[in-house]
């Protein structure tokens, strides 16, 4: 059985909002309670529109915010009550990978020394022994030990990041949280660091928390999805699962809207209007006011994550989905399927 090395509870962030002097600060909910265990070895990918929350998660487990509430345990040990002792001994455990490669590398420093600095910080090696891990780990990530002499704007945007995920690599850790690593790349360099990152996850039992938007990526790299929207989650479980037959509206529409994951024969959703303010969000479920099938119920009651065929599914009619599909979009304001409060009995897939 494969070790537990991050195990999330509840985790939640707010930032207070001033408005004007006379007024109380409003309470802005970026993450609205997120849960997730991950293995090392796995890949736990994170996806959603911009502004659902995706990468202040990120930002909570890779320590560099902590949570308003919940309890986050990584590596055997609590990281919200953690003393100043074990804090550097975490920092270890948990490295980040950053979207824009050159904007995370010091253009000041050599590569060597920005390989260096991590070891400089965290152990009490040599600068002869410093030098020959930076280069070592060079040729891991399939770069030349040479190119430490050189500086970060004499690379290409692929080489940058694969000199970030060697950095992030120095100091041993068990985590590497990778925000959106990706995305700035062209298609071609996109496969081969997510080919990078799958050979480093396979040789040092890596666990990945993958934040992205792009589904096409997802699903060449993940183990497990977790599926946001306005800081809550609409879907969690397996990719195999997920990608076969989204029980959820939202994780439906994301993948229609993705080319080459929409299924034949499957009713498309298109989502009309943007993210509802953060700052007032709906009563109901935060995704009634986009979804074509809401109801009154999803209006009125917020529905929780709950246990359905293998995943988690917040969504109130997520069993009638599960036995018929999702109805064509144009039944959404069909009197049948609008009456009923309870339930999609009655509607053909």
């Amino acid at each position: 059985m494969s070790a537990v090395v991050v195990e999330a509870k509840d985790l939640r962030k707010t930032y207070p909002v001033r408005r004007s002097m006379f007024r109380a600060p409003a309470q802005l909910q970026a993450v609205g309670g997120v849960s997730f265990t991950l293995e090392e070895g796995r890949t736990l990918a994170v996806v959603g529109e911009s502004g659902c929350g995706k990468s202040t998660l990120a930002r909570m487990v890779a320590l560099i915010e902590p949570p308003t509430q919940g309890s986050l345990v990584l590596d055997g040990t609590d990281a919200v009550q953690t003393p100043a002792s074990e804090r550097k001994r975490l920092r270890r455990a948990v490295q980040m990978v950053f979207q824009n490669p050159y904007g995370s590398l010091n253009p000041r420093k050599k590569i060597g020394a920005v390989l260096e600095a991590p070891l400089a910080i965290n152990t009490d090696m040599k600068p002869a022994e410093r030098a020959e891990r930076a280069r070592a780990m060079l040729a891991q990530v399939g770069l030349r030990p040479e190119f430490a002499n050189r500086y970060p704007h004499m690379f290409s945007g692929g080489q940058r990041q694969r000199i970030a995920i060697a950095r992030a690599l120095m100091a041993g850790p068990k985590l590497v949280v990778a925000d959106e690593p990706v995305s700035a790349l062209d298609v071609s360099i996109q496969a081969q660091v997510l080919n990078l990152l799958a050979d480093l996850q396979q040789e040092f039992r890596l666990a990945y928390l993958f934040i992205s938007h792009d589904l096409a990526v997802v699903r060449h790299i993940a183990h497990d999805v977790l599926v946001m929207y306005l800081g809550h989650v609409m879907e969690q479980g397996p990719k195999a699962k997920i990608y076969a037959q989204p029980l959820h509206p939202y994780t439906h529409a994301l993948l229609a809207s993705t080319p080459g994951l929409a299924a034949r024969g499957r009713p498309r959703i298109v989502l009309q209007g943007e993210l509802p303010s953060p700052l007032h969000p709906p009563a109901g479920c935060v995704f009634s006011t986009r979804c074509p099938y809401a109801q009154d119920l999803c209006r009125r009651e917020r529905p929780l994550p709950r246990a359905l065929d293998e995943r988690l599914v917040a969504c109130h009619f997520a069993d009638d989905f599960l036995r018929k599909g999702f109805p064509e979009e144009s039944l959404a304001d069909n009197a049948q399927l609008a009456g009923r409060a309870g339930s999609l009995e009655g509607v053909s897939p």
